[in-house]
């Protein structure tokens, strides 16, 4: 054990090292923001904080839940700077074949084309910024073209466009349109302008947009090959080593009884069921505000002729979608952990309950209150400024406001507090058993302290840092250390049935944890090849996030082990359906996070994919299929313990097992996956901008496949419906089958 933990400490120290050194890279070399842009004439065309105080705007009405910057955000609206930049190329373009052949652009001929087409990538790709003042000079030609985008976004965000699934009213006032379009215009700016000395732009030449010569650099081929060689020789180490080490300890021979049938929940323990309570009701709330969303994208004013963007515009529904599922899993995460603390401390601290239920008070409050100021701040009920501390950020992920974001954080402390004051008992003592709470308390430590990267930026920040530090949240705080959270946790729950050794489970436990975060901490970097950062984050990036996926491969025999487990003794049958679950979270962690995680992550990959439909094809299928289910099972566990000596009626969690599981792969197949990949084709044939553009999408094969999400939707929420009647059941009587009196 002592080799394994020196191993973990060793990826763990080296792995940050790295990532730190990646992000001061970042920082010296993200593309700058001009204290002002003037006109080779010298005059002054955009002001001194314009771009960042257009970045607020873009926040306080959604961010990217409103279209998408530099292809992080959602997916019906545009890609704002794909946008841009193609509507100004046409413009300018449009503007010299009139004037030098007095005929539009693409009435000329392909060598005529090809000359202006040449002319404007120049243009475009030269770098004007003087760093001694800070100022970006411009040709007249692009202020015109300035002048023509401004109009187009003030007609979409202060009229709406159904097609975009934005109401009348988004934006209305001209000062912060202007603003808005400055920020437009920048990340534009960078994702067409070289870098100094440098043939490639900030954005390492995404979009791809054949107009100004934006195509795949040779950074992104090459690293792309190198991946690939890792991934593969990866799963051949890991498959050689799985070969030689399997079977080498037996497993115990299971109990006869069920060793926690006898178990007395603590008072602790009995305040965590209204948790549960509270994650069904989120669950199916999600559920209703995921078939709005989706709905958004064939109808983007109503819901079937129902005006429903009036009070429920779809920024505001994908908002609360996204954050109500990770609010959800993480109350069923955290209720686990406060509820499994008394089973492996076997000890109960004075006070404990009413940690518990101060706790419970605090995450309801943060819901609440969250949601309440997002929905204000998209109807433009408060300034930027409120916006950003009550409101909304306008970050993916992390869309609550600063002050609902302190007070999670507050919640997540008091959190780890509560799990290590009930483990320190466990913790003192010896045996192979203190090796898992160790991990479990390191994991614990690790989900409360690392969700502090979200509080790094601020209100002004320059979005490639936020980006930097937005995917340590997300990557490393959902995908990467409640990964190491759950293995420690469902090891633990074999254990303690006695289905498997505690040295064992102390071992894989570890090894795992170790082997998952070797390729994930630096793997982070794979969603930040093209957010104006260099290329060292897209080299880092592709070849751990191909490491990533390799345990993911071989998940399959831990899949096996869980299912032979519970068919050993007639008891175990009283945990199959969390098992089950457990074992959904195998496959879905080979599919959902495996194959679809790795189809957009190499690099010449997500230049023609982010921001497609291949990004919510992977996001459900992982997010749901994995830490969704997982968060099921654990409820499950929980309150089978919570209640004994009553048996179960598994007709609607059979159902809802199987829906679940069918539902999120109908959605998947039917849907998501052929409408990103012909995303994907019209990316590489025409362009990115043409991929996610409105005349692309509302074609009529895109609004069948888009409605083709109706089937596996349906069966999905329906699915939900009975995991919530089940646990409804499990209050009011009806999910326990009835004892007969002798």
């Amino acid at each position: 054990m002592k080799r394994l933990w020196m191993a973990f400490v060793a990826v763990m120290v080296l792995s940050f090292l790295v990532l730190g050194w990646i992000g001061t890279r970042i920082y010296q070399e993200m593309p700058p923001i001009p204290e002002k842009i003037v006109m080779t004439d010298g005059q002054t065309f955009i002001g001194s904080g314009e771009i960042t105080a257009g970045q607020n705007v873009w926040q306080s009405m959604g961010g990217m839940e409103v279209g998408s910057i530099w292809g992080h955000g959602s997916y019906v609206a545009p890609d704002w700077t794909a946008d841009w930049l193609h509507r100004e190329a046409v413009f300018i373009l449009d503007r010299w074949a009139k004037a030098d052949h007095n005929i539009e652009f693409e009435k000329l001929d392909s060598e005529q084309k090809a000359q202006l087409v040449a002319r404007l990538t120049k243009l475009l790709h030269t770098n004007t910024y003087d760093p001694s003042t800070g100022t970006v000079t411009i040709d007249p030609i692009r202020v015109e073209a300035f002048e023509s985008n401004l109009a187009h976004y003030t007609e979409v965000f202060s009229e709406g466009n159904t097609d975009y699934a934005i109401p009348a009213g988004a934006v209305s006032d001209p000062d912060r349109l202007r603003k808005l379009s400055a920020f437009f215009f920048w990340t534009a700016w960078a994702a067409s302008t070289d870098r100094p000395n440098d043939i490639s732009t900030y954005t390492s030449n995404w979009p791809h947009e054949p107009l100004i010569g934006n195509r795949p650099t040779g950074d992104t081929v090459v690293w792309t090959g190198v991946s690939i060689i890792m991934l593969l020789a990866g799963i051949s180490a890991m498959a050689w080593w799985y070969a030689s080490k399997r079977n080498e300890e037996e497993e115990p021979t299971p109990p006869e009884n069920d060793p926690l049938a006898l178990w007395e929940a603590t008072a602790s323990q009995k305040a965590t069921i209204k948790y549960f309570w509270v994650v069904s009701a989120l669950i199916l709330v999600q559920m209703l505000l995921g078939v709005v969303t989706a709905h958004y994208g064939v109808e983007g004013d109503g819901f079937y002729g129902f005006p429903l963007s009036e009070w429920l515009p779809y920024s505001v529904s994908r908002t609360w979608h996204v954050q109500m599922g990770l609010f959800w899993i993480a109350t069923a995460w955290l209720a686990a952990g406060l509820f499994i603390g008394p089973l492996v401390s076997g000890e109960e601290p004075r006070f404990q309950r009413l940690g518990v239920n101060v706790l419970f008070g605090a995450l309801l409050l943060v819901v609440v209150g969250s949601l309440t100021g997002e929905w204000l701040s998209i109807q433009n009920k408060m300034t930027d400024t409120v916006s950003f501390y009550f409101g909304h950020q306008g970050y993916e992920y992390v869309d609550l406001g600063r002050v609902w974001q302190i007070a999670l954080m507050v919640g997540l402390l008091l959190w780890l507090i509560l799990m290590i004051r009930v483990l320190l008992p466990a913790l003192r003592k010896t045996g192979d058993t203190k090796q898992l709470v160790a991990l479990l308390a390191v994991a614990t430590g690790a989900i409360a302290l690392f969700y502090g990267a979200g509080l790094t930026w601020g209100q002004h920040s320059h979005l490639s840092m936020v980006e930097y530090w937005r995917w340590w949240v997300v990557h490393l705080w959902v995908e990467g250390f409640f990964e190491v959270f759950a293995t420690t946790v469902i090891a633990f729950i074999f254990m303690r049935l006695n289905l498997i050794r505690p040295g064992i489970a102390a071992a894989a436990a570890l090894l795992s944890a170790t082997i998952f975060l070797s390729g994930g901490i630096i793997g982070t970097c794979h969603h930040l090849y093209f957010s104006g950062t260099p290329t060292v984050a897209l080299v880092w990036g592709s070849v751990f996030s191909a490491l990533e996926v390799v345990p993911l491969v071989l998940i399959g025999f831990d899949a096996t082990e869980d299912l032979r487990r519970s068919r050993t003794s007639p008891w175990v049958q009283r945990y199959k359906w969390p098992i089950y679950f457990f074992v959904a979270v195998a496959f879905w962690n080979m599919v959902g996070a495996g194959l679809f995680g790795f189809m957009i992550n190499p690099p010449i990959a997500l230049y023609y994919m982010q921001g497609l439909n291949t990004t919510p094809l992977h996001g459900h299928a992982a997010l749901f299929g994995v830490y969704g289910m997982l968060g099921i099972g654990l409820m499950l566990i929980c309150l089978r313990v919570l209640i004994p000596g009553k048996e179960w009626k598994d007709g609607l969690l059979r159902f809802s097992f199987w829906s679940l599981n069918g539902g999120l792969m109908a959605m998947c197949v039917l849907s998501l996956l052929p409408v990103g990949l012909l995303q994907t084709k019209a990316s590489v044939e025409h362009s990115y901008w043409f991929a996610r553009s409105s005349e692309f999408m509302q074609t009529d094969l895109m609004q069948t496949l888009r409605w083709m999400r109706v089937p596996g939707d349906t069966v999905f929420f329906f699915g939900a419906v009975a995991l919530v009647l089940f646990v409804a059941g499990l209050k009011t009587g009806h999910s326990f089958k009835k004892v007969e009196n002798s």
